[in-house]
């Protein structure tokens, strides 16, 4: 598909795509290219549950106390934008009008981030709040939920998935490029304790959709991904 037939066909069929997995599979990466190559909006839900958790951290407000989590979030504003030309993140990030596009990529926001978005009243809120953004379609969603719980009636459902060392290497190299100091062991064990909260939780778990496709991101690039999702697109067209 060139560019001009992808963005022709976008502007008719108006789909709704949803792209569920876990951590560091790559989703966020993709949602964003696969966008803007279709002319899409892209509505980065885990960054709105990350700035969510940012709220909380900076509060110190412990992580049980999840009535004074859903009051913290519930008097806050969570805005996203497209990132611009001098941004180094995927999408501009607000919280209460701040810029926190890097912030919220910090490991303690991470490790905090499965814990707070289990929070009834904050799901209740921010989904609410993303299907009004999807309700028109010509969207792209990604997350660990969309397909199964925000957008059942997605067009296309893919769920990105790769090993957890292969996806602890990743974020090892996406926080060493922010300068942090980390350790690659310390990041596995997070992201697989990570998959079993977000597999386990009591609201909204991760799980693949019946209808989704799944794509094993190991040995891919972005561009690959987001080729092979587009040729499923197609296939939804015809």
């Amino acid at each position: 598909m060139n560019e001009l037939n992808s963005q022709s066909w976008v502007a008719s069929q108006k789909l709704k795509v949803a792209i569920d997995g876990p951590a560091g599979a790559g989703k966020s990466t993709v949602a964003q290219q696969l966008a803007h190559k279709l002319g899409y909006l892209y509505i980065d839900t885990g960054a709105m549950y990350r700035a969510a958790t940012l709220l909380v951290v900076r509060a110190k407000v412990p992580l049980d106390h999840q009535m004074a989590i859903a009051e913290l979030v519930s008097h806050s504003t969570i805005e996203l934008a497209p990132a611009d030309a001098n941004s180094q993140s995927k999408v501009q990030v607000f919280l209460n009008k701040e810029d926190v596009s890097l912030a919220i990529r910090q490991e303690a926001v991470t490790a905090a981030t499965s814990a707070v978005s289990a929070v009834v009243p904050v799901r209740e809120l921010l989904v609410n709040k993303q299907r009004q953004l999807a309700k028109d379609g010509g969207v792209v969603l990604d997350g660990r939920d969309i397909g199964t719980v925000v957008l059942p009636d997605a067009d296309l459902k893919i769920f990105l998935t790769a090993t957890p060392e292969v996806r602890a290497k990743r974020r090892y190299d996406e926080l060493c490029a922010l300068g942090e100091k980390v350790e690659y062991e310390t990041i596995l064990s997070n992201i697989v304790a990570r998959d079993h909260k977000d597999s386990n939780r009591a609201v909204a778990p991760l799980r693949q959709a019946q209808d989704a496709v799944m794509i094993l991101t190991d040995h891919m690039s972005v561009p690959q991904v987001v080729d092979t999702i587009i040729k499923l697109a197609d296939k939804r067209q015809a």
